[in-house]
């Protein structure tokens, strides 16, 4: 019987067990440029089978919330490159999540103070975080954002393969994670209650799914399909994103995927940090339909699942088969030895959400592991 401490290969990726660490946004990183806290903090996790770095913007444009790390400047990615040597030195696998948030962001986090990008000018009913003067962070309305321009999109499809190259020759990761879930953009473009588009890009479920395949060969091309992870949210309301009919169209989309011998697909089930019942639509979303679609296009890579699970289920749906690997959250981030409390079926240390965004050392790296 397959255990979560067991061996597997994701792509190029030789793992050492099946938890993974699921990305983790911290705003602890100024100037966009990971801190040797931050070298700390991903090296005391380094036992996790695979690490998935913080979302990590691939221009400023991409980013959307203060105090996340980026991939396009020179200091940053020597920063990143100190993160990844200190896990590979501890036997660890790390991937960088690559991140475009669209339309979550705000005016002062944007080039020149311009407006958020997205498919469709249409406000994200959400909130990003912000640091005032006083160095005191909050949480605020997004921003108004402009549609793209069909010629624009040629451009980020650019910055994702180039913050992929970025990733892995400069910054030393084992490989990336394309984020197209949680309602970035992406995702937004997936999505027809975000995507109102008229032109190749809009309509249509194939229309849709265009710009996101576009990144995913660009991206392919420059680092290779094994080295290459993505994740995505069928059902999740997170940033207000929504779809009548997400069963459709995410099947058709793992379909297409299938054929680039991806790492890995990481999938959010239900509301992201909230139900993993819930649903959009009036049916609930067939997860096992949707792994099927994946694999009977072909599609070999590694099967990741996500949200709100503990010991008992990770076991259970490893066990059967249902997942070749479980991506494990907020218990990563006060467990920073997680996988031997797991193995050990010891306690648990308790989060404190009051530290997640911003600060310092304090719920960061201080967390104590078992001795």
């Amino acid at each position: 019987m397959t255990t979560l401490f067991d061996p597997i290969k994701a792509g190029d990726l030789q793992l050492a067990n099946r938890i993974a660490m699921a990305p983790l946004t911290r705003n602890r990183s100024p100037n966009a440029t990971p801190t040797e806290m931050s070298t700390t903090y991903y090296s005391q996790r380094a036992t996790a089978g695979l690490l998935i770095s913080e979302g990590t913007a691939i221009t400023q444009q991409g980013q959307g919330y203060a105090d996340v790390p980026g991939l396009y400047g020179p200091e940053q990615l020597a920063a990143w490159r100190k993160v990844t040597d200190a896990v590979h030195a501890e036997g660890g696998k790390i991937v960088a999540q690559v991140w475009h948030v669209g339309r979550v962001s705000h005016n002062s986090l944007q080039p020149g103070a311009g407006k958020p990008v997205a498919p469709s000018a249409i406000r994200a009913k959400t909130r990003t975080y912000l640091i005032g003067a006083d160095g005191n962070g909050s949480f605020v309305e997004t921003s108004e954002p402009r549609a793209l321009e069909t010629s624009e999109l040629s451009g980020i499809v650019e910055d994702y393969r180039r913050a992929a190259k970025a990733a892995v020759e400069e910054a030393g990761f084992d490989g990336v994670e394309i984020h197209a879930a949680n309602g970035y953009l992406l995702d937004q473009f997936l999505l027809s209650g975000t995507n109102h588009r008229t032109d190749a890009y809009g309509g249509s479920i194939e229309n849709r799914a265009r710009f996101l395949l576009e990144v995913v060969d660009a991206i392919t091309s420059e680092i290779g399909g094994g080295r290459t992870g993505i994740r995505l949210s069928p059902v999740t309301p997170a940033n207000d994103a929504s779809d009548p009919d997400p069963q459709p169209l995410f099947n058709h989309v793992v379909g297409k995927l299938a054929p680039y011998g991806l790492a890995f697909v990481h999938v959010i089930e239900g509301a992201t940090g909230g139900p993993r019942d819930f649903q959009q639509g009036n049916q609930p979303f067939d997860y096992a339909a949707f792994k099927a679609a994946y694999r009977d296009a072909g599609g070999t890579g590694a099967w990741i699942v996500n949200n709100g699970y503990d010991r008992k289920l990770a076991e259970e749906v490893v066990a059967e088969g249902r997942a070749d690997l479980v991506a494990f959250g907020k218990p990563f981030i006060a467990n920073p030895d997680l996988v031997r409390r797991f193995k050990e079926n010891s306690e648990l240390n308790t989060p404190d959400n009051t530290t997640f965004y911003g600060g310092g050392a304090k719920g960061y790296i201080d967390y104590p592991a078992l001795t």
